[in-house]
């Protein structure tokens, strides 16, 4: 029997007690997942090509970081044909328009307000990292681009 196979999944978000409540809900769940947490922008474009032969399944990307910021990440991610097939999800505070609108036109997969409570977390991240991004891309329009729970 196949082993089941594993989401690699990574956070890159300048705030540590974002990253401590992610990690708690990921690992509450049950899915198999191997989690990589990065503090900036820059650590994570530097991840992405120094493994270029084990990347993640889906980034979780914070809009508002110090150097280097998500939509920054996104766009220089966006223009690599190495890393086409990632899943990225902007991970924010903001739910402005413009930031949705802007990371919808660069390529990002889904949009996720961070939640103000665990479980609500628990349940976005879920539906993020276990729903077939490749498939639902497809037929992506701005108004499943905003995931809420």
């Amino acid at each position: 029997m196949a082993a089941e196979k594993i989401i690699k999944v990574l956070l890159a978000d300048d705030d540590a007690e974002d990253r401590i409540l992610f990690k708690e809900a990921i690992e509450s769940l049950k899915v198999n997942t191997s989690l990589t947490l990065l503090n900036d922008g820059i650590q994570l474009m530097e991840y992405l090509y120094k493994n270029g032969d084990n990347l993640p399944h889906i980034i979780f990307l914070d809009l508002n970081m110090p150097m280097k910021n998500g939509l920054e990440c996104l766009q220089e991610i966006r223009k690599n044909n190495k890393f086409k097939d990632i899943t990225i999800a902007i991970y924010s505070t903001s739910g402005s328009e413009k930031d949705i609108e802007d990371t919808f036109v660069q390529g990002a997969n889904v949009y996720i307000k961070k939640p103000n409570d665990f479980n609500s977390l628990k349940r976005v991240l879920l539906e993020a990292i276990t729903k077939d991004w490749q498939y639902h891309t497809s037929g992506l329009n701005k108004e499943t681009f905003f995931l809420s729970i």
